[in-house]
C-alpha cells in the first residue's frame, strides 16, 4: 500500500521533495516481514535523489530480512504536530471544525542492496558522519579514530543502497483550510512547533 495522499496534499516537485529527504533526521527504513507484519528499523538516512544509503547494524536481523525481501520503503519524516479546532476563527461562526495533525512526509520505494564490503562500508559511514558534524563548529571525521578501531567498527554493520523507483511526497500543512484558518492554525502553534510553523508558512506562500 502507498502512502495516503489527497491531491492538496500531494507534493510533487522533485527540488521539494528532494530537500525534505535530505532535511530528515531519523527516519524508518521498512520491509515485507514474517508473520504478516513488516519489519522496521530506525537510522539515519543519506540520499542524492536516485539512492537512499545507510547501515543496521550486523547483530540487527533485518537486513538478512531485506536480502530476502529484495524491496523496502525509505520514510523521511519531517516536521509535524497538533492543530486545535480553537484556532481556527471559523470555530466561532460555524463549530464546524475538528482537530487534524499536520505533517511533512516522502516515501521512497525500491529495491535493496545490501553491502558487506569493508571500503564501502567506510563509505557510506563518513559520508553519513559528515553530513551529520557539518552542523558542528569542530566537525568529527572518522579519521579521527583509530584506523584498527574504525575497522572493527565496520565489521559490527552492514549497509543498505535502495535504488528509488518510487518517491511520494507529502505536506499536510492546512491547504484545506481557508487564509483566515491558516493563520489562525500558524498563531496557535506553540514554541515547540517552530520548524512547523516554517513548513506551513513557506506552504502557504507557494514553497
Amino acid at each position: 500500500m502507498t502512502l495516503y495522499t489527497p491531491a492538496l496534499f500531494k507534493e510533487e516537485r522533485p527540488e521539494v521533495v528532494l530537500r525534505l529527504m535530505r532535511e530528515a533526521r531519523l527516519c524508518l527504513l521498512v520491509s515485507n516481514g514474517a508473520g504478516g507484519v513488516p519489519d522496521i528499523s530506525h537510522i539515519p538516512l543519506q540520499t542524492d535523489g536516485r539512492r537512499v544509503v545507510g547501515h543496521l547494524a550486523r547483530a540487527n536481523p533485518h537486513w538478512k530480512a531485506l536480502r530476502e525481501a529484495g524491496r523496502a520503503v525509505a520514510v523521511f519524516p519531517g516536521p509535524e504536530g497538533y492543530i486545535s479546532p480553537n484556532s481556527y476563527p471559523t470555530k466561532a461562526e460555524t463549530h464546524r471544525v475538528v482537530p487534524t495533525w499536520n505533517y511533512e512526509a516522502v516515501h521512497a520505494e525500491g529495491p535493496v542492496e545490501i553491502i558487506e564490503d569493508a571500503a564501502r562500508l567506510r563509505e557510506i559511514v563518513v559520508a553519513l558522519t559528515d553530513q551529520h558534524e557539518a552542523r558542528s563548529a569542530a566537525p568529527w571525521s572518522v579519521d579521527d579514530a583509530p584506523a584498527e578501531f574504525i575497522g572493527a567498527q565496520l565489521k559490527g554493520i552492514v549497509g543498505v543502497v535502495l535504488t528509488i523507483e518510487t518517491l511520494t511526497g507529502k505536506r499536510k500543512l492546512s491547504q484545506n483550510r481557508n487564509d483566515a484558518d491558516r493563520k489562525g492554525a500558524l498563531d496557535g502553534l506553540g514554541p515547540e512547533d517552530a520548524a512547523l510553523a516554517r513548513s506551513m508558512r513557506a506552504a502557504r506562500d507557494g514553497d
